[in-house]
């Protein structure tokens, strides 16, 4: 029988250019279990895109997934969720963490915290739409609302409108002066005010979320919150998640092997192109299967250098396995 331990136990991140569907099929081939992300999708994307299809469509395999959802319009997001869980998806995720300038400009993201009256009630549509958990994924703090006492009101405010479940990357948004990029590792990690929101909210499942890349510091912060969520630890190694399912959800099946999965995804990879995708789109993801192990720098030679010729298919991983 499956585990009674919830997915959002151990999550890989949702990063925008990296977890597309191709990737989450490639991680659901090394960790059955791990909840996956989509990309965070804009509400006019789905609401006034032409082929909306093209930013929800996922694969079955891909369970459990969440879509993650930008916008800042409570009306069009509880729209979007109402079709999100319409498609499938497992969780409906509201994106107030992101610091680019596209979001700044959209008003939505991280610069988002400095409004939790507004959050709530994004949180509040959206619940009276679905059914399926509504959830936030924010970070500690932003420019000009800093301390862990802003941090505590604005969960306060989404847990009193009904919030799932909260994922918190534990630095602060700074909007003003660094790029997207050096948000992910500028502000420093503040783990204690994730720590402490656990202990002020015990009832709110609580991810954390900044800096994760190995499993003594998962099971560390699993001592102390409900969830861990790895971000870019997972896409540049992602074999890391091979032993996820054992040591979090007490799996009794043997991990598998980077071969089986280079294996699995060839007949992935022929469908896709059978129906008019580009190999490389599909092979750019798992350029790090190898991440940390003899020959990592020789398999991603031989990748790279076949994925974007003319008529690349299947075939450069079924050579790679013949070898």
């Amino acid at each position: 029988m499956p585990s009674p331990v919830p997915s959002y136990r151990i999550s890989v991140a949702p990063m925008m250019d990296w977890t597309d569907r191709h990737f989450r099929f490639f991680m659901r081939l090394i960790s059955k279990r791990a909840l996956l992300y989509t990309e965070m999708v804009t509400t006019g994307a789905i609401l006034r895109g032409k082929d909306n299809h093209r930013y929800l469509d996922f694969s079955n395999e891909e369970h459990p997934v969440a879509l993650q959802l930008g916008g800042d319009s409570p009306k069009a997001l509880a729209d979007c969720a109402k079709i999100g869980e319409d498609y499938g998806y497992d969780e409906i995720n509201l994106n107030v963490g992101c610091p680019s300038d596209k979001v700044q400009s959209g008003s939505f993201g991280a610069c988002l915290m400095k409004e939790p009256n507004l959050v709530a009630e994004m949180v509040s549509f959206c619940k009276t739409k679905v059914k399926i958990p509504v959830t936030v994924k924010h970070r500690i703090g932003v420019d000009g609302r800093e301390s862990y006492e802003d941090l505590h009101h604005f969960v306060s405010k989404i847990k009193s409108a009904g919030v799932d479940h909260i994922i918190v990357h534990a630095r602060i948004a700074i909007l003003e002066g660094l790029s997207p990029k050096e948000n992910r590792t500028v502000p420093p990690l503040r783990y204690a005010d994730v720590y402490q929101l656990k202990k002020d909210f015990p009832d709110l499942p609580i991810t954390i979320n900044g800096g994760i890349k190995t499993h003594a510091e998962i099971a560390d912060h699993l001592t102390k919150v409900d969830g861990v969520m790895v971000g870019r630890a997972a896409y540049d190694n992602p074999f890391l998640f091979a032993d996820v399912d054992s040591l979090y959800f007490g799996s009794k099946e043997k991990p598998r092997t980077r071969e089986s999965v280079l294996q699995e995804m060839i007949p992935y990879l022929r469908s896709f192109r059978m129906g008019g995708g580009k190999t490389h789109h599909v092979l750019r993801h798992i350029l790090g299967l190898y991440h940390g192990e003899k020959g990592a720098k020789e398999f991603r030679k031989f990748l790279t250098d076949r994925m974007h010729l003319s008529g690349a298919n299947e075939s450069i991983l079924e050579d790679y396995v013949m070898r």
